[in-house]
Order: structure tokens, then C-alpha cells, then sequence
């Protein structure tokens, strides 16, 4: 079997909110900065993240999931990136062993040496403690070492390098730094566009790295390249118009890859910025904020009657999540004010200020069974019966999803690498039509 080799590392942690997205981005930033290639990866099914390590690297970020993606996924993009790339980062998702599939999966799976990252700011010779564990849990997880973050001072920066076991590899310590810190809001981090000055924050903490071994490149790794069978055209001559702007900004790249890949001509539009529905044979209004733009896009009746006239031509349109909400009659903000959205379907979403689901999941459609992830604040009230239901990993019910036509609307984000065929069969105006 063929193999390729790579510099690679994957952060990790004790648990969330211990630095991980900003120093991967602070990473990628500094060795791009140093004229090499850095391609990043995310564990999970994060889309503002991934925002934060493209604009740091120059090119997209790609999702990592056991689940969600399969290992044969997983597997061939590593092998792609060893070959293009100086440099592989992947971000780990919550603390090193938390969840199933975890981030210690995926990094035993494939062999990534792991960099453990350590808020260590109320914390002193615990540190060695918390280090030796993460790297003796799990024997067969490969551990590279510890990064000390958020330290007060160079005392306390020696105080935790004296701490750790001999073994563990001391990676440096960064300063806590508030203005480089990265602002959020209810569904994580901000968008990377909405940071008007994410470059310069990201730099401060390059510039912190630039004197840590980090600034050095870890060993390499060596990548098994899977057996791929050609990706048949299904799609060709086929030219589907994306939503793109703040109001739907939740795209996984992988599933743009894919749709290329099928042979369609992509072509973005903004409803924000007031672009037309553009000629097409398809449609897909991805998640996002319609939250935040709700008087914005009620003032899109042009869009709206576009949208109307293309379902009722019996052309495929996909509404997900953020792009759902868009496509019934009523969204109601967490103020409580309604807005009328684009009205193809019978009822209307309502805000809360509570996570109304999260987790991986999959939905049977008469195209074929696809996989992917939920997560949203809002909830649905609608009179219409769905067409499927969703399955989450423990076989509870999920989410519904709706057709009407060959609109297909639900909350639930589509990875469309997880069927190839069923995703070509929901963008292909030649299908029958499922209901």
C-alpha cells in the first residue's frame, strides 16, 4: 500500500474553553507565515472553528468524525494533506477523551502524536498531574506533549515545567493575553468575518509561539493512501446556486468538494446583499444566523416569490437548519418580535435562549441514508407531518424533515461525502419526486 509522510500533530485538552481553536489557528498562522503549507483539520462537526484555522492557514478546514465522516473519509483526506502540506493540525472537540467517537479515537486511529493544551492559570505542580495523566490514560494514544497556557508569569511558567514527569515533553508556555482572546456567542465563536481584527489577534499568539520548540516542526507521520474508486459525475452539466453570507455561513467545505467533484457548477449569492435567485437547476440555503438578519431577509419578498417559482418547477432546493428556518412562513427572535420569512412552508421557528439539540445523527430519504449533525437554539412549530425522522447514534428520535416538491427542509446538516449518490439524487432536477 502507498504511503506519504507529514509533520503532524493534534491539540487536545482536559476539557472546552482550555485555548485549543487559538492556538491551532496561532499555529497554522505562524508556520504559514514562515512560507510553509499548513492544512487543518477539525474533530467534530464544528463549522465556526474550522472559519478561524482557514483564514489562519489559507485554505479550507475539513471536518474529522468517526461517525460522521467514516474512517476511509478520514483516511483519505490525511493522505491528500501529507502529500500537498508542509504541516497537519488537527483541532481535537471538548476534553482528549470525552465523547464517542472522542478526539484519543482519532488520534489512536491514525497515529497522531498528540499536544496536550493545559489551562494551567490556577494550577501549579497539579500540572504534572493533569500532563501525566492525559499522556497515560490510554497507553495507545500517541502523546507528543504539553503546552502550559494562560501562565501569569516566567516564575509560574518554571514552577509548571519542574512539575512534569520525566518522559513528558515540555512544548512552552504562552501568557494569558486578552487581546488575543476570541469573542463568542450562542453557538461558539464568532464567525471569522465578523472578527474585524481575527488577524491581528491571531498573530499576537504566533508571535508568542515564534519562541516556544513549536516553532520547529514535529516528526513526521506516515499515512496509509486508500484504495478510492473514481467519483462518477452524477451531476454533470447540473448548476446549483449557495447561499453564502453572514445569514448562512455554515458549510461544511467537504460537502462543496463533493458537489464539484460530481461534476456541478457551483455559484454563490448573497441574500443579505440583495442578489437574485441566480439561473439554476438547484438550490441549497445552508445554516446559519437568520436570527440576526431576520428583518433583512423578511424584506426579500423578491427572493422569496424566486424561491417559489423554482420549487414549483419542481427544482430541487435543500433548506437546512438556519436555511429552514428561512423557508417557513414566521421566525420568531429572541425578543419575541415575528418576522415573515420566505413562507414555502406552513409554520414558523421560535428562538430560545437554551440548546434545543446537539449530536450526530442520520435520516433515511427515499434518496438514500445520510449522516450528519444537529444544533440549534430554536424549536419548530409546524402542522406538517415529515417525510422522515432522523436517528441519533443511541437510536433516539431526531430531527424531522420535511419535502414538499423537492424542497427538503430540516435542522439536520447534511455530510454529503456519507452518500455520494443520495446527495447527487437530492440535487438533481432529473429525480423523481419523494414524498
Amino acid at each position: 500500500m502507498t504511503e506519504r509522510s507529514c509533520p503532524a500533530l493534534l491539540f487536545a485538552a482536559p476539557a472546552s474553553g482550555s485555548g485549543k481553536t487559538s492556538l491551532v489557528a496561532a499555529l497554522a498562522r505562524l508556520h504559514t507565515r514562515q512560507g510553509r503549507r499548513v492544512k487543518v483539520f477539525k474533530c467534530g462537526p464544528d463549522f465556526l472553528d474550522p472559519q478561524i484555522h482557514a483564514m489562519a492557514s489559507g485554505q479550507p478546514c475539513d471536518n474529522f468524525d468517526l461517525w460522521i465522516c467514516g474512517e476511509d473519509d478520514i483516511r483519505a483526506r490525511l493522505a491528500q494533506a501529507a502529500q500537498d502540506n508542509d504541516l497537519i493540525l488537527v483541532e481535537g472537540v471538548m476534553g482528549l477523551f470525552d465523547g464517542t467517537p472522542s478526539s484519543a479515537d482519532i488520534a489512536e486511529r491514525f497515529g497522531l502524536p498528540v499536544l496536550a493544551v493545559i489551562d494551567a492559570r490556577a494550577m501549579a505542580q497539579t500540572f504534572g498531574a493533569v500532563a501525566f495523566g492525559l499522556a497515560h490514560f490510554r497507553p495507545a494514544v500517541p502523546f507528543h506533549g504539553v503546552l502550559a497556557n494562560r501562565v501569569g508569569s516566567a516564575h509560574h511558567a518554571g514552577l509548571l515545567r519542574a512539575a512534569l514527569p520525566d518522559g513528558i515533553h515540555w512544548c512552552g508556555a504562552l501568557p494569558r493575553q486578552d487581546a488575543a482572546s476570541l469573542p463568542s456567542r450562542h453557538l461558539g465563536l464568532l464567525p471569522a468575518a465578523e472578527i474585524d481584527d481575527l488577524t491581528a489577534r491571531i498573530d499576537l499568539l504566533a508571535d508568542a509561539l515564534a519562541d516556544t520548540p513549536l516553532a520547529e516542526l514535529p516528526p513526521p507521520v506516515t499515512f496509509a493512501v486508500p484504495d478510492q474508486a473514481p467519483q462518477p459525475a452524477l451531476l454533470q452539466g447540473r448548476r446549483i446556486a449557495i447561499a453564502r453570507d453572514a445569514a448562512y455561513c455554515f458549510i461544511y467545505p467537504a460537502n462543496l468538494e463533493l458537489l464539484t467533484a460530481l461534476g456541478a457548477e457551483l455559484t454563490f449569492f448573497s441574500p443579505l446583499a440583495g442578489d437574485a435567485l441566480p439561473d439554476c437547476d438547484a438550490a441549497w440555503l445552508p445554516g446559519g444566523y437568520p436570527e440576526l438578519h431576520a428583518p433583512a431577509l423578511a424584506a426579500r419578498t423578491d427572493l422569496a416569490a424566486q424561491l417559489r417559482a423554482h420549487v414549483d418547477a419542481g427544482k430541487p432546493l435543500l433548506a437546512e437548519c438556519g436555511g429552514m428556518m428561512s423557508v417557513f412562513e414566521r421566525l420568531v427572535d429572541l425578543d419575541g418580535q415575528t418576522h415573515a420569512m420566505f413562507g414555502l412552508l406552513a409554520g414558523q421557528t421560535v428562538m430560545g435562549k437554551r440548546l434545543a439539540a446537539l449530536g450526530s445523527q442520520e435520516v433515511a430519504l427515499p434518496e438514500g441514508t445520510l449522516r450528519g449533525h444537529a444544533f440549534h437554539h430554536s424549536r419548530c412549530d409546524s402542522p406538517l407531518p415529515p417525510l422522515a425522522q432522523a436517528q441519533k447514534t443511541d437510536g433516539r428520535v431526531g430531527e424531522p424533515v420535511w419535502r414538499q416538491r423537492r424542497l427538503t427542509a430540516s435542522y439536520f446538516h447534511f455530510y454529503f461525502p456519507s452518500n455520494p449518490e443520495a446527495t447527487a439524487s437530492l440535487f438533481d432536477p432529473a429525480m423523481p419526486v419523494a414524498s
